[in-house]
């Protein structure tokens, strides 16, 4: 599976693209969606599935033109209304987009294949009470959740500390220090390197 990164919308909210021959899944596409389907259409790549990390306004502004292109959008139900109904507010801090009605749900333990790569949901409620980690072999993406160096903030409608910090937890105990972190926003990291310079994971019991 090779996997791209474009840095799109005015938060610069990192949009993965995951492929395996001409198919791709897109996670979280944040902005510029024309961009993003350009960038496919010279790759030979047709968008089959979109993944949503959770629903916020930053990482789903695309998601309707890609599904306009032929894209199954999904997400976890607790976060539907973020992205079917965007708050006026919100939707003015990426220069507007399209609501998106959303085809189906992301569920924890639910398994996801592209290739021989088999993607892992893993609810991880607290940034927002739909926002998910994907984990496959080595690597997850950890949409806001997890960042190099912090977390996802929780003061934003859905917010709240306890609920990301046991989240965290559980993140934690389905990773492996050597696995690699694509983050929502931001470089790279490793869990390992998180656990050890991280001071929001420093902080869990």
């Amino acid at each position: 599976m090779k996997i791209e990164t474009l840095a799109l919308g005015p938060l610069q909210a990192n949009c993965y693209i995951l492929t395996e021959g001409a198919d791709c899944i897109i996670i979280d596409p944040g902005g510029e969606p024309q961009h993003l389907l350009e960038y496919c259409n010279q790759a030979n790549l047709r968008p089959s599935l979109v993944l949503l990390t959770h629903g916020h306004v930053d990482h789903m502004a695309a998601a309707c033109a890609l599904k306009a292109a032929g894209a199954t959008v999904l997400a976890h139900e607790a976060d539907h209304h973020f992205v079917e109904s965007p708050h006026p507010y919100f939707v003015q801090m990426v220069g507007g987009l399209e609501a998106c009605h959303v085809d189906g749900n992301l569920e924890d333990g639910q398994q996801i294949t592209i290739g021989d790569t088999t993607l892992t949901v893993l609810h991880t409620p607290g940034h927002s009470p739909g926002s998910v980690c994907l984990i496959a072999p080595g690597l997850v993406f950890t949409g806001d959740t997890l960042f190099a160096g912090s977390v996802g903030r929780t003061d934003l409608p859905g917010g709240d500390w306890a609920t990301l910090a046991a989240s965290l937890k559980h993140l934690i105990a389905a990773t492996t220090p050597e696995t690699i972190i694509y983050p929502g926003h931001g470089p790279q990291s490793t869990m390992g390197e998180e656990m050890q310079t991280n001071p929001f994971l420093q902080e869990l019991d």
